[in-house]
């Protein structure tokens, strides 16, 4: 079972990392980090560097599809016709195709998105109506063998899930337990609905520094 996580320059290293340490542990799977061209590429906050070691003509059609996000450097790759190319032709013959955080805008520009649900970083929501998806306020929401994750750590959330779709709920839980995500976080901050009115605004200008 091939599986190929775009990576590019400005993707956030959760975004990709999250699901590869899920996906890895399902069984005779092969997880190929995919890049328009091969090499490292940086991070959002250029203090890290993933290596790509295959070209995206390298891996064609990979039984799975997942497509991180972040920030300046997604919108970029939202308009570039060599990812976006891979992606549309990819996801003919995939199995399953997702995206984590705004990953989702990058699957949005391909037209996939069209006319279905999908969640993204609350941050991104406008952006992700753009590409004719609709805005879900969900950590993990399906629309037949596409999957689109919110933002960054619920791509662990979006592979544990799919993993119990591929080797069923043991195996799921098995790697649940394997990583030990078992999470109690010391606020209860992570979303819009549980965060104060103060720390909303605070994240909106972090993020708006980000984007533009």
């Amino acid at each position: 079972m091939d599986i190929a996580i775009l990576i590019y320059d400005g993707f956030t290293a959760l975004d990709a990392v999250g699901p590869y340490e899920v996906l890895s542990c399902l069984p005779k799977a092969k997880v190929h980090f995919v890049a328009k061209e091969a090499g490292l590429k940086r991070t959002h906050t250029k203090a890290l560097s993933l290596s790509a070691d295959y070209k995206l003509a390298d891996l064609p059609n990979p039984d799975i599809v997942v497509i991180p996000g972040g920030t300046k450097g997604t919108m970029v790759a939202t308009k570039d016709e060599t990812i976006l190319d891979w992606i549309k032709k990819a996801h003919m013959s995939s199995k399953w195709t997702t995206s984590v955080c705004t990953g989702s805008l990058i699957l949005g520009a391909t037209g996939i998105l069209q006319g279905l649900k999908a969640t993204t970083h609350w941050y991104a929501k406008d952006y992700l109506s753009q590409f004719g998806a609709e805005y879900t306020n969900d950590r993990v929401v399906q629309q037949g063998k596409i999957i689109t994750a919110a933002g960054v750590s619920a791509g662990i959330d979006m592979a544990l899930y799919l993993a119990g779709e591929i080797a069923g709920k043991e195996m799921a839980q098995v790697i649940q337990l394997l990583i030990e995500y078992d999470p109690t976080p010391p606020f209860d901050s992570g979303s819009l609905v549980k965060a104060d009115k103060s720390i909303i605004e605070l994240a909106q200008d972090a993020a708006k520094s980000e984007f533009e």
